[in-house]
């Protein structure tokens, strides 16, 4: 198991010794009828590609987002259900994936990475979901390929410091950009912001318009860095990938732009979102088959793709 991993770094042993109460919690976190506890996942059916989505209306989902990107998975079961979160696992095209629906914000993202990535191998995590735009050049409809997220939230300084950069996967980025040029999607490739505030702190007013001097300058900010648009999941599940030896990625409809002012459009874009997500993990399934094939670590490309 990939969590065990971890546990057997000495680095880690040694912060086990050093913390009094480690023996006073369990070892895999909460279970309940024998299952990973907020999940109720059954482990042994997660897909290697676990797709991580928010039931969210801003997407305009007809139904539970989960269930919704299931119905075009081959031989689709419901593998987890806690009223928290839904899980479904099939195939799509010979690739094994999960999609997972729940909450939003990193902290609810945290609660389904622990029990996946404690219980399974699955080895990527890709966040499906919508975005506002800050980059001049993004629309809605569009949609945006995470390279790298900028960490303005909250729960994933309780894992790493804000220096550790959130960078997405190599293999999940080239994945996306053919999966997205195959479905001529309207796509750009770059960084995302995730905030835990999705008013004040992404730069747009709270009730009774309240705001802060600091809260009108983040948008501008980011806007000059050429930062393209702004969520709150995308940053937890590529930097726990990345700390925990997965691959995580990012894709995001756009619904609106604040610094253009275009306007919001519920779900612009999101079923190229949803298509790209499933057509990438198609193509990581077969860069994983060549580098098995040629015992390979890391996938490069070469004239055979």
């Amino acid at each position: 198991m990939l969590s065990d991993r971890i546990r057997e770094k000495e680095s880690v042993k040694k912060i086990h010794e050093k913390y009094r109460y480690y023996h006073n919690v369990p070892e895999k976190g909460l279970v309940i009828n024998n299952k990973p506890a907020m999940t109720q996942i059954n482990p042994d059916k997660v897909g290697d590609y676990v797709l991580l989505t928010v039931r969210d209306p801003l997407c305009a989902y007809s139904e539970d987002p989960a269930r919704k990107i299931a119905r075009r998975l081959e031989d689709a079961e419901m593998i987890g259900n806690s009223g928290m979160f839904t899980s479904y696992s099939g195939r799509y095209k010979g690739a094994k994936i999960t999609v997972v629906s729940g909450g939003s914000g990193s902290p609810e993202m945290e609660l389904i990475l622990y029990d996946f990535m404690e219980y399974t191998n699955a080895g990527t995590f890709i966040r499906v979901g919508g975005s506002g735009g800050i980059g001049d050049g993004v629309h809605p409809g569009d949609v945006v390929i995470s390279s790298g997220v900028v960490r303005e939230e909250g729960m994933t300084k309780a894992y790493i410091p804000s220096a550790y950069p959130a960078v997405s996967h190599y293999e999940v980025v080239v994945a996306m950009v053919k999966a997205a040029e195959k479905l001529k999607a309207p796509y750009h490739v770059g960084v995302t912001m995730s905030v835990d505030s999705d008013f004040v702190g992404g730069g747009r007013p709270g009730v009774g318009g309240y705001m802060q001097p600091w809260n009108i300058e983040i948008a501008e900010i980011y806007n000059r860095a050429g930062v393209l648009n702004g969520d709150r999941e995308s940053a937890a599940i590529v930097t726990l990938s990345a700390l925990f030896g997965r691959r995580g990625g990012s894709i995001c409809s756009v619904a609106d732009n604040l610094c253009t002012g275009e306007k919001f459009e519920a779900g612009a874009g999101h079923d190229f979102a949803v298509d790209i997500a499933l057509e990438t993990c198609t193509i990581l399934n077969k860069m994983d088959q060549t580098k098995k094939k040629l015992g390979k670590e890391y996938w490069f490309p070469e004239k055979r793709d």
